[in-house]
């Protein structure tokens, strides 16, 4: 690539940001122009739902880099600006005052959205959603006067909201739909470790019903209308999943999945799209996986970290190919768990558990039905996430009997 070349990264996320600091680390000396919708600088997202929310550390050390690190490194930063089109075949895009501005190379870094309840009284004052760090900021204010929280979704984020509310000294209830905690993405036996976690921190769930609509008087909410009844609150926070921006890329015909295959930007694992010159990275990707051998769409922090990187080496022109482990990580009061893997939708798996979970200190391994490890997860064992990707990386299948035994150190499996 010649010094000439401009790369535009629609997406001032951290895979846009990481994108952009790989750009100049591999030696790109032509034009990065990092455009975002969000005023702020481009920040991490974990910080929000955790220590940010608790008070413990403020927004601004979430930020991927601070101002001087784009002005030094010759980023052309655009805060607060939406690209309202792409031309694959003029090499455009568009920008909020109908101006274009041409690339060489671009990267959708569009990340995803909150989903939203459309219920009565979804409009009510005092419903939040988590996703920004004004948000998490409002939130973190809002909990400082001990309301009645009423958290809509036993998810991660649903149930870090509980947590940081919990340790605000905040009543919480928590409203969910299925069986347990986190069943949609552990199953009912690993999530029901996490349901009585919260409840020995005083968390009511509420299970097996839905939010039929908001209560409230003068414009605030004071309710939570579900199949059992009315749970009163003062402040909602819904957690109900997010939803990846995809419209961008689908108004340009770049392909994208159906939402019941997952939703996203297709792209194989080099994570070029169907437009020439066009990559995707972070939450809004839906790549081919080379080592797990199956199209997936990742929405947590390290495969937006790794992805904006591996982006940036493809539009360099690195052979490259994104084949990190999936990894996810969570704080919970005194609980700190990391889990890498992935379930795929639907898939037949059973459980082996190493330790005790009573003791909030136990590992956690997902098999297939020829005992392949599809995921692991520890909790409060440290210094063993490494053998736990290595279980996921092999082919080989492995002795259930064995992995559950903690005498049998992990690396001999």
């Amino acid at each position: 690539m010649s010094d000439v070349e401009r790369i535009v990264i629609v997406g001032a996320s951290l895979a846009g940001a990481k994108a952009a600091e790989t750009l100049r680390s591999e030696g790109f000396a032509g034009e990065v122009v990092l455009i975002g919708t969000e005023p702020e600088l481009p920040y991490e997202r974990p910080p929000l739902s955790k220590d940010v929310l608790l008070g413990k550390k403020e927004p601004v050390t979430a930020q991927v880099h601070d101002q001087q690190w784009y002005d030094d490194n010759n980023v052309d930063l655009r805060l607060g600006t939406t690209v309202s089109a792409i031309d694959p075949a003029g090499h455009t895009v568009t920008l909020p005052d109908g101006s274009t501005l041409g690339y060489d190379r671009l990267l959708l870094a569009t990340g995803s959205r909150v989903r939203k309840l459309d219920v009565p009284g979804a409009d009510l004052g005092g419903i939040r959603y988590l996703r920004t760090a004004a948000e998490s900021a409002s939130l973190l204010e809002a909990l400082a006067v001990k309301p009645r929280v009423v958290v809509v979704g036993a998810g991660w984020i649903g149930l870090e909201v509980a947590a940081a509310a919990r340790e605000h000294g905040c009543d919480v209830t928590v409203v969910e739909p299925q069986k347990t905690a986190l069943a949609g993405v552990l199953g009912e036996q690993v999530g029901g470790y996490y349901m009585d976690l919260h409840k020995r921190h005083g968390v009511v769930f509420e299970f097996e019903t839905g939010v039929e609509g908001f209560t409230g008087a003068d414009g605030r909410v004071n309710g939570v209308q579900t199949a059992k009844g009315v749970v009163p609150a003062d402040l909602v926070v819904v957690g109900v999943g997010v939803q990846p921006n995809v419209e961008l890329a689908q108004a340009a015909g770049i392909e994208v999945a159906t939402p019941d295959n997952g939703g996203g930007i297709v792209t194989g694992a080099d994570l070029k799209t169907s437009a020439p010159d066009v990559y995707a990275a972070g939450d809004v990707v839906r790549w081919s996986h080379p080592s797990l051998g199956r199209p997936i769409r990742v929405e947590h922090w390290s495969n937006a970290k790794d992805s904006g990187a591996v982006a940036a080496k493809a539009m360099f022109g690195r052979e490259v190919s994104h084949d990190s482990v999936p990894y996810f990580f969570t704080d919970m009061y005194d609980l700190g768990m990391e889990y890498v893997g992935d379930v795929p939708r639907g898939a037949s798996y059973h459980v082996v558990v190493r330790g005790e979970p009573a003791t909030n200190e136990y590992q956690a391994f997902w098999l297939d039905d020829a005992d392949h490890v599809l995921a692991a997860m520890h909790v409060n064992v440290w210094d063993s996430t490494d053998a736990l990707r290595k279980l996921v990386a092999s082919d080989a299948p492995v002795d259930p009997a064995k992995l559950a035994d903690p005498s049998i150190s992990l690396d001999e499996l």
